[in-house]
């Protein structure tokens, strides 16, 4: 499937029509598709929990986590009740002890009481009028942006002559995105590395002409206000990872399955949360993955043929807002007690305005790559759909749910399904990183460094002072030549792309990294010194952009 670029290309909508779009049927029925989750929900976990004691059991422990929640980990976004509310699900469960003969009778009634109140907390409430404002102010904000940025002068910001197509590059399978989007469902599965991925998905998503998706937002966005204004127009159902009991994580997929099932177009994080280490995830949550699974053999046993499709996105930054603290999170996590952390979070709309203007006045590209779609078991679909098995032979993926001629529930099969479909993305994620020129020189400069001294393990290495690490420029340049064309061969083979920075010469390659890599900083991961070497600012910081290009055993031909 020919690969296109896309950056002065418009795309109709493939639905015109707004009333026509799958989320605004959704809205149109909330409070009806909210209680359809809510009992949906009920019956999966007393599937799960299927006695009384069980029931109890789950009950108690969900409303103990939920006091620990409160206690040790309340945020802005909170309702007002919360306290009460369970203070209240306390007092029921009490009861149950003096009512012997009631004891399921009243269970089931606190369980519909918390998976009611868990459905409405995570619904989303799209409304076009408000997506269209939004759409249009982000859109005509950050076209002033680019064109004070571009002329260098106030006057830019009133002039329209550039726009977020100049600055933001959309490449991949866009046609075939397109047509599968009309004849089935799209699951869209990014990589997530910052909090402005949101954002960006669903401005690239209008860009291609298709329908708002439905998404999980992490409910942690909802304490930043441009990020809370935005979400909520978008119509974004709020995951709230607090949350881990048993009651609220069925309540979530349940939502998800019903959503898809309803050929809503779905957008979820499959990392579950941003990169700490800047690396391409390896690990998923399956979770809301397998959402996909369930409402695609629902589907097809209520004799609905319509597929649904996964497509895997990978987003290219220069540089992440987050990166400190993120590595910083990361690190503590790795070494526990050898590495300590500072809080260097970025967390109020204000510095999100600084990170923006940073990004626009520094010329600073972003790409985003549309992956190849497969079916739900990691196959690859033509245009129409069919799935594509091996010897490029059609196979029919309602094989996959049915035994002796019927369909047939079977939570292990479908778990299996879903470590496969898992796998896939992981490959399609690696295959379609864009390889930045900042990549590339990070990636180097961080293994020459480390080869420097390699009887200290990652932690001490990391404490050196800044001061002890110097590249010899003539060293750094042939090193980046040379791992230049290894990538070239890997993108030849179909295992990794390279952005049009990677075709300069290496001096022009290595000019643009440095002037791109890491530019909100502080402190800067690479600098060209008075001298002409090569230096760093924050060991740290190189260490999370030299991790993007991880899983290539790159590391093999630097040094």
């Amino acid at each position: 499937m020919e690969e296109k670029f896309n950056n002065t290309t418009h795309f109709k909508p493939i639905i015109p029509e707004h009333n026509e779009w799958p989320v605004v049927k959704l809205s149109k029925q909330r409070q009806e598709f909210i209680e359809r989750v809510s009992k949906e929900s009920i019956s999966s976990i007393k599937r799960i929990k299927n006695t009384e004691a069980s029931l109890i059991e789950e009950l108690e422990r969900t409303r103990y986590k939920e006091k620990l929640r409160i206690q040790k980990a309340p945020w802005s976004v909170d309702p007002d009740d919360d306290y009460d509310f369970w203070k209240d699900v306390k007092k029921q469960l009490l009861a149950i002890s003096s009512q012997p003969g009631g004891a399921t009778k009243t269970a089931d009634e606190i369980l519909k009481t918390i998976t009611d109140r868990y459905a409405n907390e995570i619904a989303g409430n799209f409304k076009h009028s408000s997506y269209r404002f939004a759409r249009s102010i982000a859109t005509f904000g950050f076209a002033r942006l680019l064109n004070a940025a571009h002329t260098g002068r106030f006057s830019g910001l009133f002039r329209a002559q550039r726009t977020l197509r100049d600055k933001i590059r959309i490449r991949g399978n866009l046609d075939h995105l397109r047509e599968l989007a009309k004849n089935g469902t799209i699951v869209m599965v990014p990589t997530h590395f910052s909090n402005l991925d949101s954002v960006l998905i669903g401005w690239v998503i209008h860009e291609l002409g298709l329908p708002p998706f439905i998404y999980g937002a992490g409910l942690n966005l909802f304490n930043i206000r441009v990020f809370a204004y935005f979400m909520n127009s978008l119509g974004a159902y709020k995951v709230d990872r607090r949350k881990k009991n048993l009651v609220y994580l069925e309540t979530l997929k349940m939502y998800s399955n019903l959503a898809i099932q309803d050929g809503c177009h779905s957008l979820f994080f499959p990392g579950g949360t941003r990169s700490r280490s800047g690396s391409i995830e390896k690990e998923l949550k399956r979770g809301l993955l397998g959402t996909a699974i369930q409402a695609q053999l629902a589907n097809f046993k209520n004799n609905n043929d319509s597929k649904i499709f996964v497509v895997p996105v990978v987003l290219n930054y220069n540089f992440v807002l987050e990166a400190p603290s993120l590595i910083d999170q990361f690190l503590k996590q790795k070494g526990q007690e050898r590495y300590y952390t500072e809080n260097d979070e970025y967390s109020t709309s204000y510095k999100i305005v600084k990170f923006l203007f940073k990004f626009f006045t520094k010329q600073s590209d972003i790409s985003v790559t549309i992956g190849r779609s497969m079916d739900l078991f990691g196959n690859y679909v033509d245009d129409e759909g069919h799935s594509i098995g091996k010897n490029d032979k059609y196979i029919s993926t309602r094989d996959y749910f049915m035994r002796n001629g019927k369909f047939v529930d079977d939570h292990q099969r479908d778990e299996e399904y879903t470590i496969n479909l898992s796998r896939r993305i992981v490959e399609e994620f690696h295959k379609n990183n864009e390889v930045l020129p900042s990549h590339l020189i990070a990636f180097v400069g961080f293994r020459l460094l480390r080869k420097k001294f390699p009887d200290l393990d990652l932690f001490n290495f990391l404490r050196l002072p800044e001061d002890e690490l110097l590249l010899d420029y003539g060293e750094f340049s042939r090193e980046v030549e040379k791992l230049k064309n290894i990538i070239f061969e890997e993108e030849a083979a179909g295992n990794i792309l390279t952005s049009p920075g990677l075709h300069k010469s290496t001096d022009d390659l290595i000019k643009q990294g440095l002037k791109n890599l890491g530019i909100f900083h502080a402190h800067l991961p690479l600098i060209r010194n008075e001298v002409g070497d090569i230096e760093t600012q924050s060991l740290n910081l190189l260490y999370y952009y030299h991790n993007r290009l991880i899983g290539y055993n790159f590391e093999e031909h630097v040094g």
